[in-house]
């Protein structure tokens, strides 16, 4: 992964990533897909399915397709500088990637069955898919997700010369559904656990972008996905503001809680800041450090 310098000023864009999580018989495991390698947003990398939010995700009836009103959403969010329907269409804006990037459809309708199969072939036709949830009736299961953490990236990114402000949720897989790549904006997809997905970054078999491998580093403490779930539900997810500085010639990123952050708290456990070295971002104190 190229290190990127350069200064972006313009505001980051708002955007939603859903981690789909499942109880694997070893435990824990989390879903990843690889970004087409021409793509202009972490090609190449592994990633949650996610994206930015789309206008039309703020013109969905959500009275009609969403489970819970909007203060709820807002609350949950606890973002008390954006209104009710923005935080919906966070929502909708994730729940829609992580069916239009992984066929994973979070809904309710009738029938039950083959809602995901039904809904993929109205995609494929060319229905946008606020038009698939008013064609089926579908609403849209926001229960199923749960705020995880905030990442905004700063005006100094490392990876990439775009800025997003991502919402990150999790849920687990919903039953009878078959996550997968698109074969187009993704090209390979795994399940693997937490901690095999950081070996496997260590092992250089795939790449990860530091909000990756920080969130990855923070799911390895959880055994399941009732304890991920209950811990989402226990807390107000917290901002994740990155502040990198050069270090000797070298990019460091450092997180709330590092004494080079301007957040004194610590938001994450596990390291409080990642060097570009070896081509790669790595705790300063090695792989074991993303567990202590």
């Amino acid at each position: 992964m190229e290190l990127n310098l350069e200064i972006v000023t313009t505001p980051p864009r708002p955007a939603a990533t859903v981690v789909l999580l499942r109880d694997a018989p070893a435990g824990l495991e989390v879903f990843l897909m690889k970004r087409h390698g021409l793509s202009d947003v972490l090609g190449g990398a592994y990633v949650f399915p996610g994206g930015k939010l789309d206008a039309a995700d703020a013109e969905l009836d959500m009275a009609a397709h969403l489970d819970q009103p909007l203060d709820a959403l807002h609350a949950g969010l606890n973002e008390p500088e954006i209104d009710a329907r923005t935080a919906g269409a966070l929502y909708v804006a994730a729940l829609r990637e992580a069916f239009e990037e992984c066929g994973v459809l979070f809904a309710q309708g009738q029938p039950a069955s083959g809602l995901a199969d039904r809904a993929a072939a109205l995609l494929r036709d060319g229905l946008h898919f606020n038009a698939v949830l008013a064609q089926m009736a579908l609403r849209l299961q926001t229960l199923s997700v749960v705020p995880w953490s905030r990442w905004i990236t700063p005006t100094a990114p490392s990876v990439m010369n775009k800025r997003f402000d991502t919402r990150f949720f999790v849920a687990a897989v919903p039953d009878g559904q078959v996550a997968s790549h698109d074969n187009f904006e993704t090209t390979d997809s795994v399940w693997l656990s937490p901690r095999q997905a950081l070996q496997q970054y260590w092992d250089r078999q795939i790449e990860l972008a530091p909000p990756q491998i920080m969130s990855l580093a923070h799911l390895s403490r959880h055994a399941g996905v009732a304890s991920v779930l209950a811990a989402a539900h226990a807390r107000q997810p917290p901002v994740i503001q990155p502040e990198p500085f050069d270090d000797e010639g070298g990019r460091v990123i450092c997180y709330p809680g590092d004494a080079r952050h301007s957040v004194r708290e610590q938001a994450l456990p596990g390291p409080t800041r990642l060097s570009y070295r070896n081509k790669r971002f790595e705790p300063e104190d090695g792989f074991e450090a993303l567990f202590g």
